[in-house]
């Protein structure tokens, strides 16, 4: 009944529409934790029972400036992208809306078209002793797979296969899909599950404190240790690799399949992108990949 109250009153107010707006129910969490931000800002900013009518695309342009104007080209795309989102959202249902992002243009992204990690850089990383299984485990899965670093850590000992080397992961939209995974994943993986046969893969290393109980599907019901959270995997990705971030896993992996003339329906698969242009990014060869193929064509060649 609180539902239909909040989606009734929607159609006048700024903070009923965003509510609505954040809970839908296909959204991935990321994606539901990024449109929050967002809008939090905006309905902060004009007052929740703003009239939707009345708002006007020069006082949302002035409030974006205000508030993203100097952030980085990534970010303040992430929150135009919300802003479009949500306007196509309350469009579609009718509700008075003109287009709030009007004014204002994506800023292009400067990519480091060396930033690509080499396999010798990973083959280096992953024979460190100072890395601890876990994140070797972790690492090693994310490349072989592909997979993004939430789907990695949402895993349960129960979602894997391991004489078949594959996993079943919850992806970006909340589906349910296969990974596959190598033999260097496949020979840790067993020494990271010791005799567990359920819960959290990848777990903290210390026990939560009352102030930081996790939900019950995070918390080992073996061990009582909780599901490791991206923030510290993230952080000991970045420590360890001077400045490098788990997304660059996935990147390796796809450019390095891209590299070896991996055809693009199998590069899509393993990727599970539904689109081309999202893949697109991960296509471009490495410098190894152009100086390789400049050196193979040089007319001065001797040997052929």
């Amino acid at each position: 009944m609180a539902g239909i109250v909040t989606l009734q009153h929607a159609a006048g107010r700024l903070q009923a529409a965003v509510d609505a707006f954040v809970s839908q129910p296909d959204l991935a969490p990321s994606s539901r934790r990024s449109y929050a931000q967002t809008m939090h800002h905006l309905s902060s900013a004009l007052g929740a029972d703003h009239d939707l009518s009345a708002i006007s695309p020069t006082a949302v342009e002035h409030i974006a400036q205000q508030a993203w104007g100097a952030v980085g080209p990534a970010t303040w795309n992430r929150h135009l992208a919300a802003l479009r989102s949500f306007v196509r959202y309350c469009q579609r249902r009718g509700w008075p809306l003109v287009d709030l992002a009007v004014g204002l243009e994506r800023r292009r992204e400067k990519t480091d078209r060396t930033r690509v990690i080499t396999y010798p850089e990973l083959e280096r990383l992953w024979s460190r002793d100072s890395i601890s299984l876990r994140e070797k485990c972790l690492w090693r899965l994310m490349y072989e797979t592909a997979c993004r670093a939430e789907e990695a850590l949402g895993l349960n000992v129960e979602d894997l296969d391991l004489p078949n080397k594959r996993a079943v992961v919850i992806s970006k939209g909340g589906d349910r899909e296969l990974v596959y995974f190598q033999s260097g994943a496949a020979r840790l993986l067993p020494r990271l599950i010791a005799r567990r046969t359920r819960g959290p893969l990848f777990r903290s290393s210390r026990q939560p404190t009352p102030a930081r109980t996790p939900a019950t599907a995070d918390r080992c019901p073996e061990t009582g240790l909780a599901r490791l959270s991206y923030r510290r995997a993230a952080e000991l990705f970045t420590a360890a690799t001077g400045g490098r971030t788990l997304h660059d896993l996935r990147r390796a992996s796809l450019s390095h399949l891209s590299d070896a003339n991996v055809s693009l329906p199998l590069l899509m698969a393993k990727s599970r992108h539904t689109h081309l242009r999202s893949l697109q990014r991960y296509l471009r060869p490495s410098p190894d990949a152009v100086a390789a193929l400049t050196a193979a064509h040089d007319p001065a060649r001797r040997r052929r």
